[in-house]
C-alpha cells in the first residue's frame, strides 16, 4: 500500500529505538508522510542526528528499562506537542547465549529493554490516549516471539512475552478506542544482526544464511518493516488490534 504525502499530517509519533536500524526507519516514513517524529533513545549522538533529519527538535534521552524515565518522556512528549496519537516501539536488545552463559544481569537487561520499558511507554501512553478516546501503539516483536533459536534464550522469551502483551493490552484498552498490534520481523539487516558475534558476518556469510533459511533467500532493509509499521499505524489498519503481523519473507510459513 503506498500512502499519500501528508498522510499523518497533525499526528504526533513517538518511536523507541529510533537511533538506528528499524527505528530510525520508522522515524523516517512517519516524517515523510508528514507526521511529528518525537524520539526516545539512550543512544544521544545517533538520536540526535535522526532527530535532525526528520523533526529537528531534540531526542528524549534515557532507559526505558526505568518506569520513572518512561513516564516522564511521554509527559514531555505530550506537553511539548500537545497531543500523541502513535506509540511505536521498537527498542531492542540482544544477548547471543543459552542459559548457562546467560547472568542474571544479561536476563534483566534484556527483559528491562525488550519487554519492562514497552509495558512501562504502553501503559504511560495508554493512560493519555484513552482520555481522548484513541490511538495506536505499534510493537516489535519478532519471529523468535513464537519460534524459538538456539543461542538466544533472553531473546527469545521476551519476545513471546512481546506478543502477550500486544495481545492482552489490545483486548484490555480496545473499548477505549486504541488499537495495539506488534510486527514480527524476520531477518533484517541492522546493527543488531551483526552484534555480539565473536566475528562479525561479512556480505558473504549474511548471504549464505539467507540462501540457507529465507525462502525468498534475502535479508530484509528496515525500510520494508517500517511500511508495515506505517499500515498498522494508519486509517488503513482500522479493523485490527490484538494481530502481530510477520514481515519474515515466509520464514514461518514453513
Amino acid at each position: 500500500m503506498t500512502f499519500a504525502e501528508g498522510s499523518f499530517s497533525g499526528k504526533v509519533i513517538a518511536i523507541t529505538g529510533a537511533a538506528s536500524g528499524m527505528g530510525a526507519a520508522c522515524a523516517r516514513a512517519f516524517s515523510d508522510l508528514g507526521g511529528t517524529v518525537a524520539i526516545i533513545d539512550i543512544d544521544k549522538e545517533n538520536a540526535s542526528i535522526v532527530a535532525g533529519e526528520v523533526t529537528g527538535e531534540d531526542p528524549i534521552i534515557g532507559d526505558i528499562s526505568d518506569s520513572s524515565f518512561c513516564i516522564e518522556a511521554i509527559e514531555t512528549i505530550t506537553e511539548r506537542y500537545r497531543r500523541l496519537d502513535v506509540l511505536v516501539n521498537a527498542a531492542g536488545t540482544i544477548h547471543r547465549a543459552d542459559a548457562l552463559g546467560t547472568t542474571n544481569d544479561d536476563w534483566r537487561r534484556v527483559m528491562g529493554v525488550n519487554i519492562d520499558g514497552m509495558f512501562y511507554l504502553s501503559r504511560a501512553a495508554v493512560d493519555y490516549m484513552s482520555k481522548r478516546g484513541n490511538g495506536t501503539i505499534v510493537n516489535f516483536g519478532s519471529i523468535w516471539g513464537g519460534v524459538a533459536s538456539a543461542g538466544s534464550t533472553a531473546y527469545c522469551v521476551s519476545k513471546g512475552a512481546v506478543h502477550q502483551l500486544t495481545r492482552a493490552m489490545a483486548l484490555d484498552h480496545v473499548h477505549q478506542g486504541i488499537r495495539i498490534n506488534a510486527v514480527a520481523p524476520g531477518e533484517v539487516r541492522t546493527p543488531m544482526l551483526s552484534s555480539q558475534r565473536a566475528t562479525p558476518p561479512s556480505e558473504a556469510d549474511l548471504q549464505a544464511m539467507a540462501d540457507a533459511t529465507i525462502p525468498m533467500k534475502r535479508l530484509a532493509e528496515p525500510e520494508e518493516v517500517a511500511n508495515v509499521v506505517v499500515f498498522l499505524a494508519s486509517d488503513a489498519a482500522s479493523y485490527m488490534t490484538g494481530e502481530i503481523v510477520h514481515v519474515d519473507a515466509g520464514y514461518t510459513a514453513r
